[in-house]
């Protein structure tokens, strides 16, 4: 019903503006025109098919509004509201003044187009603070919350923001962690590290290229997915030449984890005191654990040192060297683990055919 009302009142006021129009038309003009009624039915025909095609585009927008309006949670309708009131506020305090201001008749529409502006600009600056602040406005509006005394008194942590790099959006691991709830908190990508991907997939080497592309496939896909998580952030640094370098200053000023699989800035933020979690370190953490006596499937794909060895590979990359499996090369045994031994290079556990223990 509500749709239909909006095509009409569209359809209705277009075909009035169209009837009236010829009255703009120059005055020769009307005098070679023999039927003027005529004229303004066929001006309010034309005027209401046009009423009618944005009335149907305002009536799409309207229910995409409304169901994205209806999958936000009201903890983001809140605060955005509350920002959205705030920058109001603070643009009507600060234009005040300039409304005040002589100024010549000529130059009298500067004045509301100030105010125009700096209403949109307070505003989306109101609504942005209050995304990425929100936590903080609730706690405002209602700070007696059993989340707020939790926090003050320690029992409760909140989530702390994560910042990504670029290694880690085009690694693309970042999205299967998102996928499995492990990961908490905002995420944040800084507007440095976007170029950066940008830069990559605009390059001339067919690498970078691919890379660069990939990242932002990744980025794209998980803000889709995410978009009440994933921020794009505007800080930049015009004084500090490497992104790196960025990351670390914007992760600590704003008390962050930095999210990377970067050995070497995973280092250098350790050193500079900032929180780190390295996808790869989670990795080899995860890695299952095999100890002496465990049983597993393994194919032989080549020999080993020794005569009598073989070599094979487990789904994490792990080395699983086989004594007396050369004569399985090629095919898929049971083996028994006898040892493992960890290396600076990584892990590899040492077995035997299952059959060959059994005996």
């Amino acid at each position: 019903m509500l749709d239909a009302i909006i095509i009409i009142l569209f359809i209705l006021a277009a075909a009035g503006i169209g009837f009236d129009a010829i009255e703009l038309l120059p005055s020769g003009a009307l005098y070679q025109v023999s039927n003027q009624d005529a004229l303004r039915w066929v001006f309010a025909g034309f005027a209401a098919l046009v009423g009618g095609a944005a009335g149907l585009l305002v009536q799409t927008t309207y229910r995409r509004l409304e169901k994205r309006v209806r999958e936000m949670p009201i903890e983001v309708i809140l605060t955005r509201a509350v920002g959205l009131v705030i920058g109001l506020l603070v643009a009507n305090l600060m234009l005040a003044p300039v409304f005040l201001l002589p100024m010549p008749f000529d130059f009298a529409f500067i004045k509301p187009l100030v105010a125009i502006l700096g209403s949109v600009m307070f505003s989306y600056l109101g609504v942005t603070l209050a995304d990425t602040h929100g936590r903080s406005f609730l706690r405002l509006i209602s700070p007696h919350s059993v989340e707020t005394m939790l926090v003050a008194e320690g029992t409760l942590k909140p989530a702390s923001t994560k910042v990504l790099d670029t290694s880690c959006i085009i690694d693309g691991r970042i999205e299967e962690l998102l996928n499995t709830g492990f990961i908490e908190g905002q995420i944040l990508v800084p507007q440095f590290v976007l170029q950066e991907l940008q830069q990559l997939a605009d390059g001339s080497n067919d690498l970078k290229r691919v890379r660069g592309r990939r990242g932002l496939d990744i980025l794209n896909q998980m803000k889709d997915a995410y978009s009440e998580r994933i921020v794009i952030h505007s800080a930049d640094y015009d004084e500090i030449p490497k992104v790196d370098a960025k990351l670390v200053r914007l992760t600590q000023e704003i008390n962050g984890t930095l999210l990377t699989n970067d050995y070497n800035l995973s280092k250098v933020a350790t050193l500079q005191k900032v929180p780190v979690l390295n996808i790869n370190d989670l990795a080899q953490a995860i890695r299952a654990i095999y100890l002496p006596g465990d049983s597993l499937d393994i194919k032989i794909i080549k020999g080993g040192k020794e005569p009598a060895q073989g070599v094979g590979y487990l789904d994490d990359g792990t080395m699983v060297v086989v004594e007396d499996g050369r004569d399985y090369m090629g095919g898929e045994i049971r083996v028994v683990v006898t040892s493992a031994l960890q290396t600076s290079a990584g892990r590899m556990i040492f077995a035997r055919p299952q059959a060959s223990v059994v005996a």
